[in-house]
């Protein structure tokens, strides 16, 4: 049996591992490395890649980063998400804030270190990637549009780091990073109507705050439309080979979200349409497995 010291110490670490969005973390870390396996560098030997110390040290820095900007995004919304996640802020709320703000200038210092292993280049990428963070969590989040674009570049720019790394500047990388992109803004922008509640509370100018909720979706919908554009330009324009067959369905899920969309008018409503958009982005990193199903044989034998 645990003691009640101990059970409380087992209950703040969930609390923390709540805050860091462990599972979401692990996720990016699994999409860094099959980006780079099948992506970026698909003519190195999967040895290379996998067992390379600069990307597994990118990738740790990566991760430190995005811990510490949940802490710190967490740090400044617990009013906010008192009113729209209540059941997981009261767990959140075990750390306290004191403890978040140590922890996060630890996790970004330890970013800055390893990175140092890299290049002193990559220690201004981010540091720079750290204060963007920062300033969008204490600033930019609370101003429609800018807030909704800065959230979905800085969710975007683990890749980049990778991306530059490898120096691949092919057409194909550029269209696979649009089409997630504006996966992601088009999540930004339902997660602004999901969270009215807290938004109109703490005062926030989210975009269906100020235009209200029609304009929210009329701007989702073009978003959408727009995403369409690099799945069509996936399936008939580049090789990707089986993932070809992720886009076509991505389209008809994304047609199907559209239909849900407009007849959305409730929080429960836009909580499953973040969800659909969510396993769409998630089905996606599993899916550049069938870039080449036969890749990974291949480059073990």
């Amino acid at each position: 049996m645990l003691s009640r010291k101990n059970k409380l110490l087992l209950l703040k670490l969930l609390s923390l591992f709540s805050i860091v969005r462990g599972y979401n973390i692990l996720m990016i870390v699994i999409a860094q490395y099959l980006a780079s396996i099948y992506i970026l560098a698909p003519d190195l030997p999967l040895r290379a890649v996998i067992f390379d110390l600069s990307l597994f040290v990118l990738v740790l820095a990566s991760s430190l980063v995005i811990a510490g900007g949940y802490i710190i995004n967490s740090f400044y919304d617990s009013e906010k998400d008192l009113i729209n996640k209540p059941r997981k802020t009261m767990l959140d709320r075990l750390v306290s804030q004191r403890s978040k703000l140590t922890a996060y200038f630890v996790l970004n210092f330890l970013a800055v270190f390893f990175a140092s292993y890299v290049s002193f280049k990559a220690v201004l990428f981010f540091a720079a990637y750290i204060f963007g963070i920062w300033f969008y969590s204490h600033k930019l989040k609370k101003i429609p549009f800018l807030g909704n674009l800065v959230s979905a570049v800085l969710a975007i720019t683990p890749f980049f780091a990778v991306f530059v790394y490898y120096r691949n500047f092919e057409t194909v990388i550029f269209v696979h990073a649009m089409f997630l992109f504006l996966l992601i803004l088009s999540r930004e922008m339902i997660k602004d109507m999901e969270t009215m509640p807290g938004d109109l509370a703490q005062n926030y100018k989210t975009i269906p705050i100020l235009y209200g909720t029609t304009f929210s979706k009329a701007c989702i919908t073009l978003l959408v439309a727009f995403t369409l554009i690099p799945a069509l330009l996936l399936i008939y324009s580049f090789d990707v080979g089986y993932m070809y067959l992720y886009f076509i369905a991505s389209i008809f899920l994304l047609i199907f979200f559209l239909g849900l969309l407009w007849k959305s008018s409730t929080k429960k409503h836009y909580v499953w349409l973040h969800n659909i958009l969510k396993l769409a982005i998630i089905v996606g990193l599993f899916s550049i497995l069938l870039i080449d199903v036969n890749l990974v044989l291949n480059r073990i034998l």
